[in-house]
């Protein structure tokens, strides 16, 4: 049991280094965008798209954050921490949330500003060119993201592409303003940009209420389905009481169990290591289960 501990361990270790490693590709891609960005609209004077590029370079932070918060969740359990530093990948997240919901509160005030003073952004062919550039290393960048996200299941790279794909309809938005400023339209600008922060606010909610369930010890496991697992394990009377927390790679379980009161110690304790093995066979992202023996209580 202890060997197979530590080899849990270790591919927890494996799993985090190669997230890290993703997350400093993306940081490297997102940074060549926001500086496309941020030099093209300061020399056209541009400010959508400069703002644009300030939105990107959220995203470098927020790669950044990442990066930190997995330094210190890869870390193996503690005296100060026995169920390890998991949950730092989470509060990552929350604070990727948080930073989507300052850029929304940006975007919103850009539009308002756009719609009542009747400001927008110069319109050129090579604006557009730039734009549509960026655009796409965006897209890529969001699926590969979201794809090592769940091969690696992540919450802070699904977490990360969601924050991404807000960019990728930042810059759609601002393409579609600056067609629309192009036809005689220029206030598009600022409509588009609020239509955009309502995707954002839906973005920025579902990433926090992610990050608020795993910081909150939701359920991960169904307790009907591992009462059934339980139960199917010989000398397993009843099976009760079961809760399940963590994150989606790494869930801890514990549960009650009653066994024939005539069993010994070592039995009992053994019809308990059995329960264990079931459920780690059965849900690979438990990395831990607390199994506490009764004695059956006569009905």
């Amino acid at each position: 049991m202890e060997a197979s501990l530590i080899d849990r361990g270790a591919a927890l270790q494996e799993r985090n280094r190669k997230v890290r490693f993703v997350l400093l590709a993306i940081l490297v891609a997102n940074w060549v965008v926001a500086v496309a960005k941020l030099v093209f609209g300061l020399m056209a004077q541009s400010a959508s798209v400069t703002a644009d590029g300030l939105h990107s370079f959220i995203d470098g932070s927020s790669n950044v954050l990442g990066l930190v918060a997995m330094g210190v969740a890869s870390q193996p359990a503690d005296a100060d921490h026995p169920y390890g530093h998991g949950k730092f990948e989470a509060l990552a997240s929350l604070g990727i949330g948080a930073m989507i919901g300052v850029g929304m509160l940006e975007l919103g005030r850009m539009a308002f500003d756009s719609l009542l003073h009747d400001k927008h952004p110069t319109v050129s062919v090579t604006m557009a060119a730039v734009m549509v550039f960026t655009l796409i290393i965006n897209l890529i960048v969001t699926r590969v993201e979201r794809h090592y996200g769940q091969k690696y299941k992540s919450s802070l790279l699904l977490a990360d592409a969601q924050h991404t794909l807000s960019d990728v309809f930042v810059t759609i938005a601002v393409l579609i303003s600056i067609g629309l400023v192009a036809m005689g339209f220029p206030r598009a600008d600022g409509l588009v940009a609020l239509a955009v922060m309502v995707f954002v606010a839906r973005v920025a909610y579902g990433i926090v209420r992610q990050a608020v369930g795993i910081l909150s010890d939701t359920a991960r496991l169904d307790p009907a389905q591992v009462s059934q697992h339980t139960l199917a394990v010989s000398g397993v009377r009843s099976c009760r009481d079961v809760r399940s927390r963590g994150m989606e790679e790494s869930v801890y379980v514990d549960l009650k169990i009653e066994v024939d009161p005539q069993l010994t110690t070592a039995q009992a304790h053994e019809v308990a290591d059995k329960v264990e093995e079931t459920l780690q066979g059965a849900y690979p992202q438990v990395v831990d289960v607390v199994v506490h023996v009764e004695p059956a209580r006569v009905r």
